[in-house]
């Protein structure tokens, strides 16, 4: 999870933004101008910044170069444009920004980008691929790449609906991958069969959803669906990526 700042004046790019990089995990902040941009920089440093080029008040070209001077630049910025030519870009890229988006944004280019400017932060950044380590695998010292749920077949946590283990296989009964356990288990099998596969759908995303911390990349790659088709799949299913990454919190 990394924080990141969208400076960008028209609304509908920062609110799309926005619902892309927190179903990513991100938490992220926006701004519609510099005069904005300007305050949240000095009340914090975000691990990211995507920097629009024109904006009425204050560009984003002299922006970055404000910041420059001031000793602020010191998070990597991506900078965005439908407009700007490239001398433009090269200038922005002169002055320290870390790459230039052409908009319309493509999503892989957009994720592609956010994922190269976090791993080149100037400073120590949480990596957007963070997880804390599962309860099971620090009881087993660590010492495998792997974390534990991956050693945990999903079918298996639902032992209990049929007699097994009520801690779930040694993970606390609290933990966020049983409660999306237990909604599977409740599944009628008195369910008409397009009502119990929607009901099943639903709690196997949720697994993955829980499990890779709301990371739709990851969870595509899991499930393996096009993240436009995996969208169109949960909105249908009625299933928040947001909430159920803050449950694994």
């Amino acid at each position: 999870m990394a924080n990141i700042l969208v400076v960008d004046d028209e609304m509908g790019i920062r609110e799309l933004l926005s619902e892309i990089l927190g179903d990513e995990g991100h938490v992220v902040a926006t701004a519609e101008n510099a005069q904005q941009a300007r305050e949240l920089r000095q009340n914090s440093v975000p691990d990211l910044v995507l920097l629009d080029i024109w904006m009425p008040d204050t560009d984003g070209v002299t922006l970055l170069k404000e910041w420059q001077r001031d000793g602020l630049l010191t998070m990597p910025v991506i900078m965005m444009s439908g407009h700007a030519t490239i001398d433009t870009a090269v200038e922005a890229t002169r002055i320290g920004a870390l790459n230039f988006l052409e908009k319309p944004i493509a999503l892989q280019k957009l994720l592609k980008a956010i994922q190269q400017g976090l791993s080149h932060s100037r400073e120590p950044a949480r990596p957007a691929s963070y997880r804390p380590a599962p309860v099971a695998a620090v009881a087993n010292g660590g010492g495998e790449s792997l974390h534990a749920a991956d050693h945990i077949a999903p079918i298996a946590s639902y032992a209990p609906a049929l007699g097994g283990d009520p801690l779930h296989h040694g993970i606390p009964a609290a933990s966020p991958y049983n409660q999306v356990a237990d909604n599977a288990a409740n599944i009628s099998f008195d369910l008409p069969l397009r009502e119990a596969r929607d009901a099943f759908e639903r709690a196997y995303f949720e697994y993955h959803l829980v499990r890779e911390n709301g990371s739709m990349t990851r969870v595509a790659e899991r499930t393996g669906l096009e993240r436009t088709h995996l969208y169109r799949k949960l909105k249908q299913l009625g299933v928040e990526p947001g909430k159920l990454a803050k449950k694994n919190h």
